[in-house]
C-alpha cells in the first residue's frame, strides 16, 4: 500500500497494490497494519455507500462536529468523481484551503480525510457508486455542511455546470457562517 501526502497535512492519497491475472484483479483496500506503519491510527466503525444516477451530482461539503467528528476513507467503485477535502480547523495554516483528486473505478485511488476537514464530491459520470469507511457513527445532531461554491474557499470544480444538489446542500452556509468547533492542534 502506498500512502501519499497531499498539500493539506493529514489528507492522504491511498494507493492499494492491485494483483491481476486472466481472472480479474484483487486489492486490499484497508489494512490496519499498513496504516499503522504509515503513522495513521484509526479504528473504522461504519461503512457507507452512495449511488448517484446523474453526472454533475454534487454531495457536500459535509462534516460532523466534535465529539462525533469523522475520519473518512473514500473510494469510487463505479464511475468517476472529483473528491474534495477542505481544512476547516480554526487557526490552521491551511484553513479554508482545499485539495481535490479524481477517484474512479479504474485508478482505484482512495482519499483519507481526517477530522477537521469538510468533504464533498462531484460525479463526473452517470451511475456512480462511492464507498467510504468512517471512524464514528452517523450522528444527525452533529451533521453540518458548507455551501459547495463558497468563494472564500474557491474550489475549482471540474465541470462548469449547475450541479444536482440536495435541498440540504443548497441551503448550506458559507464557511465563515458555518457551525464549526474544530480548532487546529486540538484533538476531537
Amino acid at each position: 500500500m502506498n500512502i501519499i501526502e497531499t498539500s493539506l497535512p493529514g489528507v492522504k492519497i491511498v494507493e492499494a497494490k492491485v494483483f491481476g491475472d486472466y481472472r480479474g484483479w484483487f486489492m486490499e483496500t484497508y489494512s490496519e497494519t499498513s496504516f499503522g506503519d504509515a503513522g495513521i491510527v484509526v479504528k473504522f466503525v461504519q461503512d457507507n455507500q452512495s449511488f448517484s444516477a446523474v453526472k454533475g451530482t454534487l454531495r457536500g461539503l459535509h462534516y460532523q462536529l466534535n465529539p462525533k467528528a469523522q475520519t473518512k476513507l473514500v473510494r469510487c467503485t463505479k464511475g468517476s468523481i472529483f473528491d474534495v477535502a477542505v481544512d476547516i480547523r480554526k487557526g490552521s495554516p491551511t484553513f479554508g484551503q482545499w485539495f481535490g483528486i479524481e477517484l474512479n473505478a479504474e485508478n482505484k485511488k482512495q482519499l483519507l480525510i481526517p477530522k477537521g476537514f469538510a468533504h464533498g464530491f462531484m460525479t463526473l459520470t452517470d451511475d456512480v457508486e462511492v464507498q467510504y469507511k468512517v471512524d464514528e457513527i452517523y450522528a444527525p445532531e452533529c451533521d453540518r455542511g458548507i455551501i459547495w461554491n463558497d468563494p472564500s474557499i474557491g474550489i475549482e470544480w471540474p465541470m462548469d455546470i449547475v450541479p444536482v444538489l440536495s435541498e440540504k446542500d443548497q441551503k448550506a452556509p458559507l464557511l465563515n457562517k458555518a457551525d464549526n468547533n474544530f480548532v487546529y492542534g486540538e484533538k476531537g
